[in-house]
C-alpha cells in the first residue's frame, strides 16, 4: 500500500507541475524588439525632454559670439556670480540637466586648469581663486540636477592648436581634469564648429570618446556623429517632420555641413541608435548681449512642438550676463514657458474616454491592452496588436459624454511609442469623427500634432498606423488643449 501511495503521489505531483508550466506558457510575452535599441543612459536622456545650456565666458564681457583667443583674462570678472540662481531657474523651468561651456572657441577655461594659464586663475574674479565649474556642481547637487560640460575642440588661444599630437594630448589632459575632478557628468558636448581660416588638423575623436567612457561610464557623448546623441543639423531647435532615432554612424563625420539633412531626419534603416538633440538659444545670440531680449513665448512653444514634439530633446541656451546672473527677463520667460507647457499637458482628456483597438496581443487581460496608453508609464507599458493582425492597426478614443455637449474639445494630439523595444512607426493618420485632421510619419518617444485648423470638437478620435517596422507599440496617447495656439487668428471658443 505505501508503494502504491507513493506512485500515485508522484503522478499527482507531475500533473500539477505540468499544469503549472502550461499556465505559465499561456502568459503572453512581449514582442521581439526591433533593433537597434537605446542604452539605459539614452533612455534617461530622452525622458528629460528639456535641458539647459549655459554659454558663459570672456565673450560675455566682449559682446561677441566667437572670441579671438587674444582676450585678456582680466576682463572676466562676474562680481555677482551666483550658480544657485542659475540652478533655481533651471528647476523652476522643469529642467534636470544643465550643460556649461567649460571652454569655448576662445580657449578661456572656466576652471583652473593646470595645463594652461588662460583661465579663471588669471582673472580678477575671486582674486584668481574662482572655479565656475565647481560652483555649478555645488549648486546642482542639492537640487538633484545633473551636470554636463562643453569643451570646445577648436581653440583659438592655445599655441599647440594646429600641432596634431601636442594638441590632442592637451585636449585629452583637460578631458581627464574635468571628468576626474567634478564628480558625475551626464553629458559631454563636442562642438564641430571651426572657423574657415583655422589651422587644418585632425582631432583624435576615437581616443577622446574612449577616454570619456573609461572615466564616466554612464555619460552621453554629443557630437555631429554621436556616439550617444547627435546634433539635429541646425541651430533653430527644429527637427525634421520625419525624425528617426536611428542612423548609420558610418555615414557621419564631425563638422561636415553636407550631412545636415541626414542628421535632421535620421534613417529608418539605421544600424545605430543615435537620437537628436535640438540646440537653440532663448536669445538671438548664444552669449549674453545687453541689446538682446528673450524670444516670445509663442516662439518657444513653436520650438517645443518641433523638437520635443518630434522625438527629440530640446537643449535651450540661457546665457548668464556679465554680472554672473541669468537676466530677470530670461528668468521670467522661462517660468512663463514652463507654466504654458504645464497648462497644455497637465490635463489629458483621453483619460476620461473609452479606448478600443484593432486587436490585442494575448487577448483581454494579456497585459498589452488599450488601458496601457492611459497610464503614467510611457516606456514599458503599451498596447500591442496581435502578431496575426494584418488588416491594419488602429486605436480609437471615444468620448463618454452624452448629448450635444458630450464631445471632446482639443487642439493637440500626443502619441508615444514604447521605444525601449525600438522605433517602429513609419506612417500614421488621425481622424476625428471620420474626418482626417492630421497625418505624419515617425512617432518615436513623443509626437505632438498641434492641429492646423485649431480647436476641434468631436466624439471619436481614431489613430491609424498605416506603416511600421514590425508591430506598432503605443505606450501613451493624449488629447490636450493649448490655449496659446491661435492659427489664422483663431481664438479658442
Amino acid at each position: 500500500m505505501p508503494k502504491l501511495w507513493c506512485f500515485l503521489s508522484t503522478i499527482t505531483f507531475f500533473q500539477l507541475c505540468t499544469f503549472t508550466f502550461s499556465r505559465l506558457e499561456l502568459v503572453p510575452t512581449p514582442p521581439l524588439p526591433i533593433l537597434p535599441l537605446p542604452s539605459y543612459a539614452q533612455l534617461k536622456w530622452q525622458q528629460r525632454e528639456l535641458i539647459m545650456f549655459l554659454h558663459f565666458g570672456v565673450n560675455t564681457f566682449t559682446d561677441s559670439e566667437w572670441g579671438t583667443g587674444h582676450e585678456n583674462p582680466a576682463i572676466f570678472n562676474p562680481v555677482g556670480l551666483n550658480a544657485n540662481q542659475w540652478l533655481s531657474t533651471a528647476v523652476d523651468a522643469g529642467i534636470s540637466l544643465v550643460i556649461l561651456t567649460a571652454k569655448h572657441h576662445d580657449g578661456f577655461c572656466l576652471w583652473p586648469s593646470k595645463y594652461t594659464d588662460h583661465s579663471v586663475e588669471k582673472s580678477p574674479w575671486k582674486n584668481g581663486h574662482g572655479d565656475v565649474v565647481q560652483e555649478l556642481v555645488n549648486a546642482a547637487k542639492p537640487l538633484g540636477v545633473d551636470v554636463g560640460l562643453y569643451l570646445s575642440p577648436w581653440d583659438r588661444h592655445d599655441q599647440r592648436y594646429g600641432h596634431e599630437i601636442a594638441y590632442n594630448q592637451y585636449y585629452l589632459a583637460q578631458l581627464q581634469e574635468l571628468l576626474n575632478r567634478y564628480g558625475s557628468v551626464r553629458e559631454i558636448w563636442f562642438d564641430g564648429s571651426k572657423g574657415k581660416n583655422a589651422p587644418n588638423m585632425s582631432y583624435y575623436f576615437t581616443d577622446w570618446f574612449s577616454m570619456v567612457k573609461e572615466l564616466q561610464s554612464s555619460i552621453n557623448i554629443f557630437s555631429d556623429a554621436g556616439p550617444d546623441v547627435r546634433w539635429v543639423g541646425n541651430e533653430k531647435g527644429f527637427a525634421g517632420s520625419t525624425c528617426w532615432s536611428t542612423i548609420n554612424r558610418t555615414s557621419l563625420s564631425i563638422g561636415n555641413a553636407s550631412i545636415e539633412d541626414y542628421l535632421n531626419n535620421g534613417d529608418p534603416k539605421g544600424t545605430d541608435w543615435l537620437p537628436a538633440e535640438c540646440d537653440v538659444s532663448i536669445r538671438k545670440g548664444w552669449f549674453w548681449h545687453k541689446s538682446q531680449t528673450p524670444k516670445r513665448l509663442s516662439q518657444l512653444l513653436e520650438i517645443y512642438y518641433n523638437s520635443v514634439g518630434r522625438n527629440c530633446v530640446l537643449l535651450l541656451n540661457v546665457p548668464p550676463n556679465s554680472t554672473g546672473l541669468i537676466s530677470e527677463a530670461d528668468v521670467q520667460r522661462l517660468r512663463e514657458f514652463r507654466r504654458a507647457i504645464d497648462t497644455i499637458f497637465s490635463t489629458n482628456l483621453a483619460e476620461k474616454c473609452s479606448v478600443k483597438v484593432s486587436s490585442q496581443r494575448g487577448g483581454k487581460g494579456g497585459g498589452f491592452g488599450p488601458e496601457n496608453v492611459l497610464d503614467s508609464d510611457h516606456l514599458w507599458t503599451y498596447w500591442a496588436p496581435r502578431d496575426d493582425d494584418k488588416e491594419g492597426h488602429w486605436i480609437e478614443i471615444r468620448g463618454t459624454g452624452t448629448g450635444t455637449d458630450g464631445g471632446l474639445r482639443f487642439n493637440v494630439i500626443r502619441i508615444q511609442e514604447a521605444i525601449g523595444l525600438g522605433q517602429r512607426i513609419k506612417r500614421h493618420e488621425i481622424y476625428v469623427d471620420g474626418k482626417r485632421v492630421a497625418n505624419g510619419t515617425t512617432v518615436g518617444f513623443k509626437r505632438l500634432h498641434r492641429l492646423e485648423e485649431g480647436v476641434i470638437h468631436g466624439k471619436i478620435v481614431k489613430i491609424r498606423i498605416e506603416e511600421s517596422k514590425g508591430l506598432p507599440l503605443i505606450s501613451s496617447i493624449g488629447l490636450h488643449f493649448d490655449p496659446f495656439w491661435h492659427p489664422n487668428g483663431q481664438r479658442p471658443k
